[in-house]
């Protein structure tokens, strides 16, 4: 089974950062037509968010986009990937609960956003992570 992890594991890296870059690519109106637009991201956001005040809504927006633009960056090249991997765990963790608290369990289910949280959580557990730059900052200290 260990034969094909290192391949996983770069797999799920490239899949949960292109999830990431995917939802920021739409709201930023990247994907063209198939895009929802930040207003659209904004409206959803406060959907989401029902249990926040409408005032906190854009900068919840914000901090999400930065965070799911880091989260995307850092696990794409693979550099401090076992950080990165709990950080999308926990933005994506907590992205779940808001939906289940606004909407219900059926929609966090529906759109696999637990688990695209635990697959984050499993990339974590990883012990090294080949085709990174965390790969190569190792081999380079180990010189």
């Amino acid at each position: 089974m260990k034969r094909y992890q290192d391949y996983a594991a770069f797999l799920l890296r490239i899949a949960l950062a292109a999830g990431f870059m995917s939802a920021i690519s739409s709201r930023l109106g990247f994907w063209g037509n198939y895009s929802s637009g930040w207003e659209s991201f904004l409206a959803y956001a406060e959907k989401v968010n029902s249990f926040a005040p409408k005032n906190c809504i854009p900068t919840i927006a914000i901090t999400s986009t930065i965070a799911e633009s880091l989260m995307a960056l850092l696990l794409l090249v693979g550099y401090l990937t076992r950080l990165a991997s709990i950080g999308a765990a926990i933005l994506t963790l907590l992205f779940a609960f808001a939906m289940t608290y606004s909407f219900g369990v059926k929609d966090p289910l529906d759109y696999s956003v637990f688990v695209f949280a635990m697959g984050a959580f499993l990339l974590a557990t990883m012990e090294n992570y080949k085709w990174s730059l965390d790969e190569i900052s190792m081999k380079n200290k180990n010189n």
